[in-house]
Formats: C-alpha cells, structure tokens, sequence
C-alpha cells in the first residue's frame, strides 16, 4: 500500500509540472486558435536564462529567476506573439504549426551552440531529503513541486474566475466576436494570454530543472508529453487540462514501475488513442459544434 501511494504522490509530482505545460496549450488555443509546437522548449529555455544570471552575471537565484521570467515575458510571450503568430495565423493553422516547429528547432540548437550541449546542474527548491507520508518516502523536491504547482494552478484559476481581467480573457476564449462587441479589447486580451503561457512555462522550468537537470533537448519529450495531456484532459478547457496533466503523471509514473520504463511512452500513446476514440473532446473536455 504504501508503495502504491508513494508512486501516486510522485506521480503527481510530475504531473504538476504537465497540468502547467498543458494549461498553456490550452489557454493559446482557446484564445488565438494557435497550437505551440515550441511548448516543451518553451520550458526548456528559461532555465537557461536563470543558469547565465547566476553563472555569467553572478546574481543570486533568486533575482536571476525573475530575470528569466522577465525575459521569457519578453521573448516567449511578447516577441513570439508579434513576430510568428500574427502574421501566419490569419493563413491558417498548419503555417502556424510548421513555423512553431522551426522555432523550437532553434531554440534548441541555439542553446546546443551558444551555452552548452551537455547537462548543466540546477538549483533546487529545497535542500535534499525525503519526508515519510503514511509510510510513503517522498522527496522534498517531489513535495516542492506539487505545492509550489498546485498553488500556482489554485492561483491562476481564481484569477481567471474571479477578477474581471481573468473573465475578459475567458470571455475572448469562449466567442472573440461577442466580447468585440461588449466592449473588451480581444487582442490585449490574447495577448495576456499568451504573457500568461510565458509565465507558466517559466515556472514548470524552474521546477523541473533541478530533477531532470537543464539540457538543450528536456523540451522534446516534456512538450510531447503535455501535448497529450491536454488531448486526453481536454483542450477546449483549461481545467480540463490541468486534470490531463495530473492523470498523465499519474499514469506514467504507474505504467513505469508495473509494466516498463522502455513502454512508458507508448502506454502514453495508448492512452490518447483510447481518448480520442472514445471520447474526441477530451475527458474533461466540451463538445462542440461544427459547421459542414
């Protein structure tokens, strides 16, 4: 029993760190119709920033974490709203695909050429050690991540419930051509959205680095693996989501240790395959009507 709950709060664990990615797949779907093949370099790259602010700038870790969350506003967010999105989204979904792709291509080699193509060692959250949880051994970094994660999940769903900013943006989600007509500035708020997709791959960085530590090509299988996530949860809501990313982790971490670690993907596989027969939309997803 306590091995069964040991591997269900690490798995939760990791699926935090998928609910984030997910959630940021979701929230630029819903409000651009643009799907970020870039995702899991998006998480790759902020880590770096933080590793030259403490390394090339000597900052503490600390500033060098907003530093790279500045920056990554700025690149990941602003930058990559106004100089790829725009201008290939009104041509349609599959240049925006093509595109994101080529750009986490280059993030990736960049990072290879211009820092470094081996491992770099992260700094944790906390020091090391582990905490019994009803006779389940749980790492204090296993138990950082979830509460750090969980509470910036619980966070960003009351700001997008309960202030007026965060029901603006759900409003632009939901129908762009209505809130047009209620007054709400659609594109500040797809443009929040995807500042708010910046931030949340920002912080899944930092929190992933220290376990898997930073290397150029982390973003491959994270980024597959939360794209499936929010397939799975439901990519039409963000909740839906962030469920998917949990039950990934979950999954994953239970398919690793009673089936194989070398089939961990393909259980993954057979899991979105299962979904997308059985229930397009996702699990937690919303049907929605289409036009013929």
């Amino acid at each position: 029993m306590s091995n069964v709950l040991q591997l269900l709060l690490a798995g939760l664990a990791t699926g935090a760190i998928y609910a984030l990615v997910a959630a940021g797949f979701a929230l630029l779907w819903q409000t651009s119709r643009a799907i970020n093949f870039a995702q899991g370099e998006f998480v790759m790259l902020p880590a770096f920033f933080v590793l030259a602010g403490t390394e090339w700038l000597g900052l503490p870790f600390w500033v060098a974490a907003l530093l790279g969350l500045l920056l990554a506003l700025l690149l990941l967010g602003l930058l990559f709203k106004r100089v790829i999105i725009d201008p290939l989204l009104p041509q349609g979904v599959l240049p925006v695909v093509i595109a994101t792709i080529a750009v986490g291509i280059l993030l990736k080699e960049s990072v290879k050429e211009f820092y470094s193509a081996e491992a770099q060692p992260f700094p944790a959250l906390t020091p090391g050690g582990n905490i019994d949880v009803l006779g389940a051994v749980l790492s204090l970094q296993d138990v950082a991540v979830l509460a750090v994660a969980g509470l910036a999940i619980l966070a960003m769903q009351l700001f997008l419930g309960r202030t007026r900013l965060g029901r603006m943006m759900q409003a632009t989600a939901q129908n762009p051509e209505v809130a047009e007509i209620l007054g709400i500035p659609t594109r500040r708020m797809v443009l929040y959205t995807f500042l708010l997709n910046a931030a949340l791959v920002t912080l899944a960085s930092i929190l992933i680095s220290p376990v898997y530590l930073a290397k150029f090509d982390n973003g491959e299988t994270l980024g597959l693996v939360a794209f499936i996530a929010a397939i799975v949860g439901g990519f039409n809501q963000v909740r839906g989501a962030i469920a998917g990313g949990f039950l990934v982790g979950v999954v994953d971490n239970f398919g690793a240790a009673y089936v194989s670690s070398d089939y961990r993907t393909g259980i993954l596989l057979l899991l979105l395959i299962a979904v997308i027969l059985l229930r397009p939309e996702g699990l937690w997803g919303r049907a929605e009507e289409r036009t013929v």
